[in-house]
């Protein structure tokens, strides 16, 4: 009882900004989804380790978290042990064995069923359990499923996350989102505190934890799916549930300043992306000038308009392209650097190779989440998926789970990149079984051979630099956790030719932006996506966290 009086304290004062955050003497989970992070944490406390608890966080937000959390999207789990060479296992979702260059055409809905990828979550859960899980997958399950069966209150975030995408998607056009999500009878709008059952979730978990893996891709699941996805006008089979298949993979390597920093490669361009960045920073004097200064946020801006640039020019499935690892890689980084001027913005000649730019198409979705455990045994996972869109395509295939749009990550229409910042350049054009490139980012920086960071964000394009920014708070300006979340974000992303920047009340925060605009770069006003983050410093046990209050979360440990 005492840990959960004093977390529920914790939790209220990351919502008004408090710090510092949280801290836990063995292990801890943050998670946008309170209840999602409490059962992860009772999970480590049962003896499961970081890959356990993980497992089953995912799973509970499949119930709690349904704008993002899933089984039926995909994701990357980047995990770190002290005993074994660190891993990603990546899941993310791949096209049908249909797909073909010209598969969209003019006219094609984000909500359709031909924008639906191959899932991949329970396949890659279920790997890594299998890989370094020790509690019995049966009991990993078991709790979602209790919760889609049983019910759950819905908080603060839920209750608005829910009115929104109802409000959004009309019953007439989305019959299935709204018998499975409408508020319940004789409401007109979801409020903290009200009950949501998910019964035929619960029937597919029960699937899933009596049968793994085959528990969803094949059985009535998987029949069940593909006639929800051919219903809206897809292409996917059987056969393309059956073969696919998980990977494990060794992540990318970086270094800042003595830190070694972990993250997925290909098809997460995230990755090389936070590597180029955090290359350009140190080479570029980063940490000169104080954090909210002119100065520093010119950098960064210029940091990520190179980097964002070399991911629209390179980055794909390295299973179908070669992704050249130069581009990450010191000699770059410092040649780069050399390309900035503190007194300008570069032109877009002075960034690199011409890109042709054509008539801007539709921009990719941003709703994701991230979730990151350590555990007392030296073992961290950062774990990073999605649905794409915020609710995927917005249906709910037979078995009571929301399908993913993810084939709008994929270039829709060959040769076309716009100032929007649609890519269309060759490497991430559709074919059978490709990976689709992705912004996601769960990264783990080790000191020596220790976790010391866990982190990762949704925001689709935002992901990196999001990233970015907590970990150098942290590693360059020395901001406690708590303090290195909260801090305001600025994101650019090469296309539009526009930063985008959090609001913040301080002084100096404003001033700086307005004389980022007196340069001749625009500034919008943005929020971005939160960012639940774990450290812990070198030769403590000791965890601390850093709660993200941009939507909602929660930290608890033991």
């Amino acid at each position: 009882m005492r840990i959960f009086s004093v977390i529920w304290v914790v939790y209220y004062a990351s919502q008004i900004g408090a710090s510092p955050g949280p801290k836990f003497p063995h292990n801890a989970v943050t998670a946008v989804c309170p209840i999602a992070a409490k059962i992860g944490a009772e999970t480590l406390k049962l003896g499961g380790n970081a890959v356990d608890a993980a497992v089953t966080v995912a799973f509970v937000m499949a119930v709690t978290w349904p704008e993002a959390g899933n089984i039926g999207g995909g994701g990357f789990m980047l995990i770190h042990r002290e005993d074994r060479p660190p891993e990603v296992v990546e899941y993310r979702e791949c096209a049908p064995l249909a797909a073909h260059p010209t598969f969209f055409q003019k006219g094609d809905s984000p909500n359709s069923g031909k924008a639906v990828g191959v899932p991949g979550t329970v396949a890659g859960l279920f790997l890594a359990h299998k890989r370094h899980g020790k509690l019995p997958w049966y009991d990993l399950v078991e709790p979602a499923r209790k919760l889609a069966a049983e019910g759950f209150p819905v908080s603060n975030g839920l209750a608005r996350s829910l009115n929104r995408v109802l409000t959004a998607y009309p019953q007439a056009q989305f019959p299935d989102l709204h018998k499975f999500f409408g508020q319940p009878k004789g409401t007109s709008r979801w409020v903290l505190g009200m009950v949501l059952k998910q019964p035929e979730l619960s029937e597919t978990l029960t699937r899933i934890r009596d049968l793994g893996h085959d528990g969803f891709y094949k059985g009535e699941v998987a029949k069940g799916l593909i006639q929800s996805v051919v219903k809206l006008g897809g292409s996917m089979t059987l056969e393309d549930l059956e073969r696919y298949q998980s990977q494990v993979k060794a992540p990318l390597r970086g270094t800042y300043k003595g830190y070694t920093i972990l993250v997925p490669g290909p098809p997460s361009a995230g990755g090389m992306v936070l590597l180029q960045m955090m290359g350009i920073l140190e080479a570029g004097g980063l940490g000169k000038h104080p954090r909210n200064s002119m100065e520093t946020i010119h950098l960064f801006t210029e940091a990520a308009r190179l980097s964002y640039r070399d991911r629209a020019r390179f980055a794909g499935d390295e299973n179908f392209h070669i992704v050249p690892s130069h581009l990450w890689e010191k000699n770059r980084v410092v040649e780069l650097s050399r390309l900035l001027d503190p007194s300008r913005f570069l032109r877009e000649e002075e960034l690199g190779p011409p890109l042709p730019l054509s008539n801007p198409a539709f921009n990719p979705g941003e709703s994701t989440t991230h979730f990151s455990v350590m555990d007392e045994n030296g073992m961290s996972v950062a774990n990073t998926y999605t649905l794409e869109d915020s609710y995927g395509n917005h249906h709910v295939s037979k078995g009571g789970f929301l399908m993913n749009n993810e084939l709008g990550d994929f270039n829709w229409f060959p040769g076309q990149t716009d100032k929007t910042g649609r890519v269309g350049t060759p490497p991430n054009q559709i074919a059978p079984e490709k990976r689709m490139l992705s912004s996601q980012t769960p990264v783990v920086v080790l000191k020596g051979n220790q976790a010391f960071i866990v982190s990762g964000s949704p925001g689709g394009r935002t992901i990196p630099n999001t990233v970015n920014q907590i970990l150098l708070n942290i590693m360059e300006f020395g901001m406690n956790t708590q303090e290195a979340v909260d801090f305001p974000r600025i994101h650019h992303q090469w296309m539009p030719e526009s930063l985008r920047a959090e609001k913040h009340g301080e002084a100096q925060w404003e001033n700086s932006l307005k004389g980022i605009g007196k340069k001749g770069m625009k500034v919008v006003r943005s929020p971005q996506g939160d960012a639940h983050t774990l450290v812990r410093r070198l030769g403590q046990k000791t965890i601390e966290a850093g709660v993200d209050s941009r939507i909602e979360g929660a930290a608890f440990g033991n």
